[in-house]
This record gives structure tokens, sequence and C-alpha cells, in this order.
């Protein structure tokens, strides 16, 4: 591994929000060990029901952690963007891959094997303690969208996916990832034709407005 391969992986693993608080020499140590990997569109990451043998953090690119259905059919319950990171349940039990992890377009990744990672956590009672934390927030996140395909319609459920992935910018909730009306339907399960009428109406209706690519949520 050469120097400015662990200079860059110190500087990823610095704006990490898992490893905040760790030392110049704690991220050293780790970005020692922290090997590189690119992944081409479309290619799996990993897939379910491998052995968990990696953490995984996203560097460059986008990937969607998928599922299937019984007869099937994708089933899309995340996605991932620049910064985020994935496969940290499995270090911890000792389960495989519980779902698949897609690349959307061409991935950079950086990998800590399982044993780097569980040392990290033994010597360091901080990255345990934030562990805790983003698995609670992931489960409160998981509640919302079982709740959402319980008790809300497909306008609701189009309706709380378009806030969830909004961000404030100039007093405005704004959308600026792309999503195709198909993955749309896949995260909140219902068809594309169902999905591309609702989103029609919110904009018939003025609920949305779109400007430069972006999708503005008017009064939210």
């Amino acid at each position: 591994m050469t120097a400015t391969h662990c200079g860059l992986s110190l500087v990823v693993l610095r704006n990490v929000p898992l490893f905040a608080g760790l030392d110049e020499g704690e991220l050293e140590k780790l970005s020692k060990v922290a090997m590189r990997r690119r992944v081409e569109r479309n290619a799996f990451v990993v897939r379910s029901g491998e052995d968990t043998d990696s953490l995984y953090i996203l560097l460059t690119g986008r990937a969607k952690v998928t599922n299937t259905d019984e007869e099937g059919r994708e089933i899309i319950l995340a996605w991932l963007v620049e910064g985020e990171f994935f496969g940290e349940m499995g270090l911890i039990d000792g389960s495989p891959r519980s779902a698949n992890v897609v690349a959307v377009e061409p991935c950079e990744l950086l990998c800590l094997s399982k044993e780097a990672f569980q040392r990290c956590m033994q010597d360091n009672f901080q990255v345990a303690q934030k562990l805790m934390h983003i698995l609670v927030r992931r489960l409160r996140e998981a509640d919302r969208k079982i709740e959402s395909l319980a008790l809300l319609d497909v306008y609701g459920r189009v309706a709380r996916l378009l806030l969830d992935m909004s961000e404030e910018e100039d007093g405005k909730r704004v959308v600026k990832k792309k999503i195709s009306k198909q993955d749309m339907a896949r995260m909140i399960g219902a068809s594309r034709e169902m999905v591309s009428k609702v989103v029609r109406d919110l904009e018939l209706s003025g609920y949305i407005t779109f400007e430069d690519d972006r999708m503005i949520i008017v009064g939210a």
C-alpha cells in the first residue's frame, strides 16, 4: 500500500461519522489496514447471504440496498451516497449479509476487514457508542417505513418518501437526488404507473414544482 493511498484513506476516515472522536494515531492505524475497491455501474458490491467480512465506506458514486420479494421483484430498502457506510451489523453478530448492495453508478469504496473493525471497537468506546446511535437511528427509520406501508395509501407513501429525501435549502424543501419513478415504486411497494400518477397529481395541485432537475416541495 502506498503512502498516498494511506494518506487518502486517513482523510476519508477522518470524515466518517462513525470514527468521529478518534485521535490521529487511531485513525492512522485504520488507514494502514483499509483497502480500496472499485465497482462498476450495476455491479454487486455485496450479495445477500454472503459471509460478512468487511465494513464498506462509500467514497464516490451512489449505491442502493435491495432485496427481493417472494415473486422475485426488487425492493429498494435504502440509498447510499458518498460518506455513508454499510456492513456493520454482520460484523457485530456474525450473521451473513441480509441484503444486496448494488452500484447505481461507478463507485469507489474503502474496506475495513472484520478483524480491523472489531479491534477498533474494542479499543475505542466512542466508536461503539457512535455505532449504537447509528443503529438506533436506522431502526427508527425502518419503523417509519413499516408504519407507512401499513397505514398510508400510495399518495401518503409518496409524500413521505419525498419529504424524507428532501433537504433544507434557502427556506425550501428540495429533493436533489435523482430517482426514477420505478425506483420510487420499489421503495414504497407500489406500481410505477401509480407513482407516476401521484407525482403528476401533486404537481398539478401545486404541492411540488420542478426547477433545473430539482423538485421543490411547496409549503413543507
